[in-house]
């Protein structure tokens, strides 16, 4: 899955960009609270990005 499709995902389920580290950027989702990185690459893989939703408790794309 491409990056920018995965962060507009991240963005429609109330999650924000709470930093940004040198090879990741850190999501917390304003509901829950919950905090997870997400690497900054062009493609993530698709179990990559489904760990990364349910870390955040949010909707698997």
């Amino acid at each position: 899955m491409k990056y920018n499709k995965f962060i507009k995902h991240l963005h429609e389920n109330n999650c924000y960009k709470l930093r940004k580290g040198s090879n990741h950027s850190v999501f917390k989702n304003r509901l829950n609270g919950n905090k997870t990185a997400v690497p900054r690459h062009t493609d993530l893989h698709e179990l990559l990005c489904k760990k990364i939703c349910k870390q955040l408790g949010i909707p698997i794309i």
